[in-house]
């Protein structure tokens, strides 16, 4: 049995029918069949009536109803009545709690201005009504810090809008028309495996499998052929790979003539960047660099995947400059089944700036990265006179997530920080806090999934009401607003309303839909084309200035993509982004810090979970089992000459902290190399991974350096 037929889960449902849709951060977006009985959850089934997610739910969520009735949920709003992190609280009514926080924030803006509150999200939840997005109007009305949330695409993005524009680019069901597919640092077996399934199909058919990862990932374990480049050297491969398709005469002209701007400057750049320069940074062998060059241009129609990881590290930006413009080199574009994958979101016709409300933001609002929390807690890079004095968190978990642990809970254990935290359960984060709100979960509140890995609208019905007195988190600020004096309509809208408003519902994409049609069916895939004739760039018509691919862009600026500011436009990041694709070298390596080298050898890579969606579902036992405990790969030269054997128990660490786990001696790792995977909390562990990442941003949107650290490892 393969890990596919595993991992999926196929049944009908013979009661009514109660859509539903994942809320948790994956491109896959799977499409449920809700089952209940007297006003409880009995079971959650993949809907076997949708082309992309067919009936599978992962081993993440294939028992989904257990986590909406775990005996550790919090059902009651609470308030601290010990010290800071040991989770000593005491149950409270909520309006005790709600005039509570609001006392509390009307006195720090009278004495500290707005801006002294920070709000604190991510996808711990993809709904527009619930998740990313929900608060912002809210926190954008209260003048509160703007929160830059970037831990995850937003460098991508930012190389992917700056070449190719807002396009959804190859769809991901179109793969099954693939002869070679390309999986760039994506792990789908884990992390997209209804993609994953597409591509096997394809395979069946003869597609042939190329994964270039650092490591052997339970994908790369499964494809044809797996490359395995030194981590943040990515970017060298693909630059290479352009040298080696223009130098040998492997392009499409005509494609290039017609639809791309600055070849003759790409190809006077990239000279001497062959693939002879890029095995000496990459580690790969020269003659494999060839002959992926050479099957990437003559084994049409080539699709490429790209994966969140191939961002996370000081050059992942200009990296994805580099893969984004192969398909228009080529006229992989030209095929259906052609071209490349980052985020088909882009062509869904959300209305951010109607979700967001950015022209409530004050003038001169500040702004502060998500990823640098801990700096900002202790008040590094702010104004030292217009201190952070509180913070609202929902939808994350920043102290097993974010960078620099240690950091981050120094500032969450300052006495003058008033903590607010809406959530599931007391997570590491949520120990802090001064006010414990309960909020919904998916089953018991309606909303509309963000699906940023296909290009299906997925429904999300309310089918069963909260526990205790948990409630949705559209709710919880709405009742906010209403004891902040807020009056704007926004303010006052039901779920439904919201999503009425959220999308544009008059958008050619929307033709023939309407929210009255997912209440009706659960999902509808976008008018954006279908998967066996979409070739959306076939004559160019790429959604940038010029409607061509930029291979080199002019007076280009650094950003980040507004969704992931609140929608706030001030105070970019702003740098001049080079004109063309290039090689940046990590910040740390041996190539680039040889004296960081000498005392922490080791690069470590930190990819998500198999069994955890980030954080989630790591305080549930049966997921543990799953995913077992805290594991460190590495490779066997490198555990002799730390005297470390298999299943002994290691340390992890580097000037920024540390954390312990289960050394793993394997050959899936090269020497040099170690692996953790993210996601395990720190109350159940000797530290987390991230206890080791650095702060540092990436080249493009501001993006993680997660797999940019240098490491050392000791046994125990």
């Amino acid at each position: 049995m393969t890990i596919f037929e595993e991992e999926f889960i196929m049944d009908d449902i013979s009661s009514k029918k109660l859509f539903g849709g994942c809320p948790h951060d994956c491109p896959d977006t799977c499409a449920m069949l809700y089952e209940v009985e007297d006003n409880k959850l009995i079971s959650v089934r993949g809907n076997p009536d949708h082309p992309m997610t067919r009936g599978g739910l992962c081993v993440k969520v294939k028992n989904y109803e257990e986590r909406h009735y775990h005996p550790d949920r919090l059902l009651y709003p609470h308030k601290r009545i010990g010290k800071k992190g040991k989770k000593e609280f005491e149950r409270i009514s909520w309006d005790e709690a709600l005039n509570t926080i609001s006392e509390k924030w009307k006195s720090l803006i009278s004495e500290y201005g707005p801006e002294s509150i920070l709000p604190y999200s991510y996808l711990g939840n993809q709904g527009l009504v619930h998740g990313l997005n929900g608060a912002d109007a809210f926190f954008n009305k209260l003048g509160a810090t703007v929160c830059e949330r970037t831990f995850c695409g937003e460098g991508s993005c930012t190389a992917w809008l700056s070449t190719v524009g807002p396009t959804a680019g190859l769809d991901p069901e179109s793969y099954i028309h693939s002869k070679y597919i390309v999986i760039w640092a994506c792990n789908s077996v884990s992390t997209n495996l209804h993609h994953w399934a597409i591509v096997q199909d394809a395979k069946k058919k003869g597609a042939k499998v190329v994964v270039i990862d650092s490591y052997k990932s339970r994908t790369a374990k499964q494809a044809d052929w797996h490359i395995s480049p030194k981590p943040g050297t990515d970017g060298a491969l693909a630059v290479s790979i352009i040298n080696h398709l223009i130098n040998n005469d492997l392009v499409d002209k005509d494609y290039i003539q017609k639809h791309t701007n600055g070849f003759d400057e790409l190809k006077d750049h990239i000279q001497g960047k062959d693939p002879e320069w890029a095995s000496k940074i990459t580690g790969i062998n020269v003659e494999d660099i060839k002959k992926l060059s050479y099957e990437i241009a003559n084994e049409q129609p080539v699709g490429i995947r790209i994966g969140v990881a191939l961002e996370r590290h000081h050059g992942g930006g200009q990296t994805i400059r580099a893969v984004t413009c192969i398909p228009a080199l080529t006229g992989s574009w030209k095929y259906i089944g052609g071209g490349i994958t980052q985020f088909p979101v882009w062509e869904h016709p959300y209305k951010f700036d109607v979700i967001c409300r950015p022209d409530l933001i004050p003038n001169g609002t500040r702004v502060v990265n998500a990823l640098q929390l801990g700096r900002v807690l202790l008040g590094e890079n702010i104004d030292k006179n217009k201190p952070i004095m509180s913070m609202m968190c929902w939808n994350a978990n920043p102290v097993t997530q974010a960078t620099e642990t240690e950091k981050i809970i120094k500032g969450l254990e300052r006495e003058d920080l008033f903590l607010v935290s809406a959530e599931h359960f007391i997570s590491d984060t949520a120990s802090y806090a001064d006010i414990l709100l309960p909020a919904a979960m998916g089953a018991e509140q309606e909303d509309m999934i963000l699906s940023w890995g296909h290009l299906y609208l997925t429904y999300n019905q309310k089918c069963i009401d909260p526990p205790g007195e948990a409630i949705p988190n559209n709710e919880i600020f709405r009742k906010l607003a209403k004891k902040m004096g807020f009056n704007e309509e926004q303010f006052t809208w039901s779920d439904g309303e919201c999503l009425e408003n959220y999308v544009d519902w008059d958008a050619p994409a929307c033709e023939g839909l309407s929210l009255d049609y997912l209440r009706q069916n659960g999902f509808a895939r976008l008018n954006v084309g279908c998967k066996d004739t979409r070739a959306p760039h076939k004559n160019g018509n790429f959604p940038t200035e010029s409607g061509k691919c930029e291979l080199i862009l002019k007076n280009a600026k650094n950003f980040v993509a507004g969704p992931f500011r609140q929608m706030y436009d001030d105070y970019q990041p702003g740098q001049d982004l080079p004109p063309l694709p290039d090689y940046v070298p990590p910040f740390e390596s041996k190539e680039t810090n040889p004296n960081l080298a000498k005392k922490y050898p080791l690069n470590i890579i930190s990819p998500k979970s198999h069994a955890f969606l980030n954080s989630c579902y790591a305080n549930m036992e049966d997921k543990l089992r799953v995913q077992g405990q805290q594991f460190v790969l590495i490779n066997k030269l490198d555990a002799s000459e730390r005297n470390i054997k298999d299943k002994d128990k290691v340390k992890v660490f580097n000037d920024r902290g540390s954390y312990e786990g289960v050394a793993e001696i394997s050959e899936d790792v090269n020497k040099g190399i170690i692996v953790s995977t993210l996601g395990y909390w720190r109350q159940h562990n000797e530290g987390t991974v991230n206890s080791i990442s650095s702060g540092n941003l990436a080249d493009m949107g501001n993006a993680p350096t997660f797999s940019d650290n240098l490491v050392e490892v000791v046994k125990l």
